[in-house]
């Protein structure tokens, strides 16, 4: 571990003593801890405020998130947003809806698809990010990495059987499959999940956004 590690932890910690977002946020997209690392460089893709309500916690941008810079700008994130019931109005609205994920920068490509998240992020920043998420209602973990991390032992058995046992994980949080092209195949042999997991979340999600409009 050399100086520049040491060195970029520092910001983290002294965020840690002081929870206030907006500086918080401006140390997290100044992040250079794995510049080295990462084939296009650092950018770091987050969205948050502290009166959200909802959290989104997925794996890591993609390549086309790392050129814009907004998070869930693709073709995962028009299916999400679909799974949702919400609009691009409301999705982007960091009053109401925050968007963390484990890894806050673009990992690279691997063999089968993007490499997975770094695993200096999470340790740096999940932690003090969700200490400035006071209001946060539902936690939407999106893929194995995030149930990992928020669910522990309860998530080992893989993303199938964490998706399939959403009921015993609410009402704090609700695990889902990645919305990505990729996964057509799980979502045609896992017909269950649009039957009686999707009208769960669009309930809830809309619940929680009249209750915030009413507030």
């Amino acid at each position: 571990m050399g100086t520049h590690y040491l060195l970029a932890q520092r910001p983290a910690t002294e965020a840690r003593s002081q929870p206030d977002l907006p500086t918080l946020l401006t140390q997290v997209r100044a992040c250079r801890v794995c510049a080295s690392d990462l084939p296009l460089g650092p950018r770091p893709v987050v969205q948050a405020a502290a009166s959200a309500r909802i959290l989104i916690v997925g794996q890591a941008p993609g390549a086309r998130v790392h050129a814009s810079g907004i998070p869930w700008d693709d073709p995962s994130g028009d299916r999400l947003r679909e799974w949702m019931g919400v609009d691009k109005t409301v999705f982007y609205d960091p009053a109401r809806i925050a968007i963390v994920p484990m890894g806050l920068c673009y990992p690279g490509r691997g063999a089968s698809g993007d490499l997975p998240p770094r695993k200096e992020c999470a340790p740096l920043w999940m932690d003090a990010l969700l200490a400035c998420l006071p209001h946060v209602e539902l936690t939407l973990l999106v893929g194995q990495y995030a149930q990992r991390r928020f669910l522990g032992a309860a998530a080992r058995a893989g993303v199938t059987a964490t998706v399939a046992g959403f009921a015993a994980h609410g009402p704090a949080y609700l695990p889902l499959p990645h919305p990505s092209p990729r996964n057509q195949g799980w979502f045609k042999h896992n017909a269950w999940f649009g039957q009686d997991l999707l009208p769960v979340l669009r309930e809830r999600v809309a619940e929680i956004l009249r209750g915030a409009a009413r507030d």
